[in-house]
């Protein structure tokens, strides 16, 4: 293990000499990977154009972040921006040094990434879906078009799994090896306290899980649900438009409710109750809220 640690070390500092151009793009496609993402802005989308895709989506989620949650306990990885401060390899010389960012103290175990293991399962559920809802439009004559959809989006998805995983290794929080299989000691090498997160735990994620999962239960079994995405307005494009636009711009809003993280208690219980609003949200409230906006002007017309 040292030696993949030691190695991996190298590569780091090789991405962080040669690429520290590319520190924006790189951070960018970590926010891709980040799993939070995928019920701010993945969920919303795909909900609302096909319900089955998105509450496949969030099941996939979940239970890939809790076998990842799993993995984390079992194997217990270093992250390499506290691997280095920790391990007794470099008593008699002066250890490397890593460059720290924003993002990059995480303060759970490192093994697997969360990022890569998260974002390669959310964009296998993306690609599947788009691939087979295009298949089901081509004809019979359309073999060289659907091998071209094919090559493009699988093409599309390595690309993205890739720069997720190069992003997250050029940050230091995570080992290359932790990539490919997919507390304190964080917060006690971390260069700067404020780049410290509670909401990177790995309780924190399984608070946030379970808060989504009991918003989305709740809300699919609501009578707004059944109203507005079950009713006749559910199967029109311009309804489902609406609530994409909706969602996205109001789960963009979230961001700047900040939790309290100075009582850890408080923290997980809001955080729960913040995760539950988001497809409560999504899944319930906007559709209807939109559904009955649309019911006058219909009248109107009629």
């Amino acid at each position: 293990m040292d030696f993949l640690h030691r190695n991996g070390v190298l590569i780091i500092q090789h991405l962080q000499k040669d690429y520290r151009a590319y520190y924006n793009f790189l951070s960018f496609m970590s926010n891709v990977g980040d799993p939070r993402n995928i019920f701010s802005i993945y969920f919303p989308l795909w909900f609302q154009l096909n319900q089955t895709v998105g509450t496949k989506m969030i099941w996939v989620a979940v239970i890939g972040d809790w076998f990842n949650l799993i993995f984390k306990w079992i194997l217990f990885g270093h992250r390499p921006y506290w691997w280095i401060q920790e391990t007794q390899i470099y008593l008699n010389r002066s250890g490397p040094c890593l460059e720290q960012f924003p993002t990059t103290c995480e303060t759970g175990p490192g093994s697997p990434s969360g990022h890569a293991m998260g974002s390669s399962c959310v964009w296998y559920v993306m690609v599947t879906a788009a691939l087979s809802h295009t298949v089901s439009r081509m004809d019979e004559s359309s073999t060289t078009l659907h091998r071209l959809t094919w090559s493009f989006l699988w093409s599309l998805f390595w690309l993205i799994q890739i720069s997720v995983c190069i992003s997250r290794v050029f940050i230091a929080t995570h080992f290359p090896h932790q990539v490919i299989l997919g507390v304190i000691g964080a917060k006690k090498w971390c260069a700067n306290p404020d780049w410290i997160h509670i909401d990177t735990t790995p309780f924190a994620g399984l608070v946030r899980n379970l808060g989504v999962l009991f918003g989305l239960g709740f809300a699919i079994n609501s009578e707004m649900f059944l109203r507005s995405c079950r009713g006749e307005n559910g199967y029109k494009l311009s309804f489902r438009l609406l609530c994409v636009v909706a969602s996205l711009t109001t789960l963009q809003l979230y961001h700047f409710i900040k939790i309290p993280t100075h009582t850890e208690h408080l923290f997980y219980v809001l955080s729960f109750c913040k995760s539950a609003s988001i497809p409560l949200a999504v899944v319930a409230l906007i559709p209807y809220c939109i559904h009955v906006l649309m019911k006058p002007s219909e009248k109107k017309i009629d």
